[in-house]
């Protein structure tokens, strides 16, 4: 009787320890984006893979290339986005931002709004779709920081923070977070994936997730298996030059 008192007492002080524990993966990558963040600037390289090469909601034209962006100390990001044979050039600061267009720069705000961007409709206005994307998104330093949230829980191995996210966490990286808004948005069914995140000296250096499942739109199906990295570097040396045309639109 003894032995199982003192298994029951040993159990419920281990309880707290061990939730404690299953949580602290994901505390120190939250804390490790953190310290990202107080650097101030940094410079960053997104990369897209699709699974088979191809395909993945864009065609030649619209394929996801590296994005580029380096972020000031104020908090402004510079971006460069290849998508198929196009670079566009954007700036971004929280939700407001610019796009450089064939136009000149013209400010997010207008590219969304019903009169703005031209297009519309539903045949579809890349100015627009990538202005909303824009307005979404979420620098690395935020955005690791939110991924750590979305998982089940984190555990350190070689050097890397690994696990798998959540259903609801897999379901909002597939159809990016949202981005492209309305009520015209895909349903996603059969949603999993993981998340990776390495860090130097205690600060954020890369994280890489995967998801994959089935995006419907209007009826149709089509399968996503994507593999995001993303790549940071100097850190805390980075300067940032906005053109002074882009300046006058997040005014």
């Amino acid at each position: 009787m003894k032995s199982i008192a003192l298994l029951a007492s040993l159990l419920l002080i281990a309880g707290p320890w061990a939730q404690a524990a299953e949580g602290a993966g994901k505390d120190e990558v939250k804390t490790a984006s953190k310290k990202l963040a107080e650097k101030g600037s940094y410079t960053w390289k997104s990369t897209v893979e699709l699974a088979g090469g191809g395909g993945g909601g864009g065609g030649g034209r619209g394929r996801m290339g590296p994005t580029e962006g380096k972020i000031g100390k104020d908090g402004v990001a510079c971006l460069k986005m290849t998508r198929g044979d196009t670079t566009m050039e954007a700036v971004v600061h929280g939700t407001k931002g610019a796009l450089k267009t064939q136009d000149g720069w013209q400010s997010l705000e207008a590219l969304t709004s019903d009169t703005g961007g031209g297009g519309g409709g539903g045949g579809g206005n890349p100015g627009r779709f990538m202005a909303r994307s824009l307005q979404n998104m979420k620098p690395p330093a935020v955005e690791a920081e939110d991924l750590a949230g979305k998982t089940k829980d984190l555990k350190l191995a070689d050097g890397v923070y690994s696990g798998d996210l959540t259903e609801d966490g897999a379901k909002g990286l597939l159809s990016f977070g949202g981005r492209g808004g309305g009520g015209g948005g895909p349903t996603i069914s059969n949603a999993a994936g993981s998340v990776k995140f390495w860090v130097k000296e205690g600060v954020l250096s890369k994280y890489q997730y995967h998801v994959k499942g089935t995006m419907s739109f209007n009826g149709n199906d089509r399968e996503v298996d994507r593999t995001t990295t993303v790549e940071i570097s100097e850190v805390g040396t980075t300067t940032v030059t906005v053109p002074e045309e882009a300046k006058k639109k997040i005014s």
